[in-house]
């Protein structure tokens, strides 16, 4: 009897402090998802394996000067000449390979312009 009190207790405790854990804090996720954004930047979304054309493709530094690139422009045009630039790149990149790139989910630039990131 004894220990089924000192087991109901523990894992009345673990229910409650669970979510406490499930909350974000600083850090790549502190901002919902958003991505992190720099000095003067605001919030940025984040480029990753869910949204980049190619993503698997590349290697962790391609992705890093992709991430870079992307957060550096100040006009629509220069994200869109650059994106269909990438997306050439990523499907030769693929054929190489033997590899079939798959259609973009979403649009960065359109959702860059959208959030005011670029003009």
């Amino acid at each position: 009897m004894k220990l089924s009190h000192v087991t109901l207790i523990a894992l009345l405790g673990a229910a409650v402090a669970a979510p406490s854990f499930a909350q974000p804090g600083p850090g790549m996720g502190g901002m919902g998802g958003m991505g992190m954004g720099g000095p003067g930047k605001g919030a940025r979304f984040a480029l990753n394996k869910d949204n980049t054309t190619g993503w698997a493709l590349m290697t962790p530094e391609e992705r890093n000067a992709h991430r870079q690139k992307m957060w550096s422009f100040k006009s629509y045009e220069e994200c869109k000449a650059y994106q269909d630039e990438h997306h050439k790149g990523m499907e030769a990149k693929a054929k190489e390979q033997g590899k079939t790139l798959p259609a973009p989910r979403n649009n960065a630039c359109d959702r860059m312009k959208a959030r005011g990131l670029v003009k």
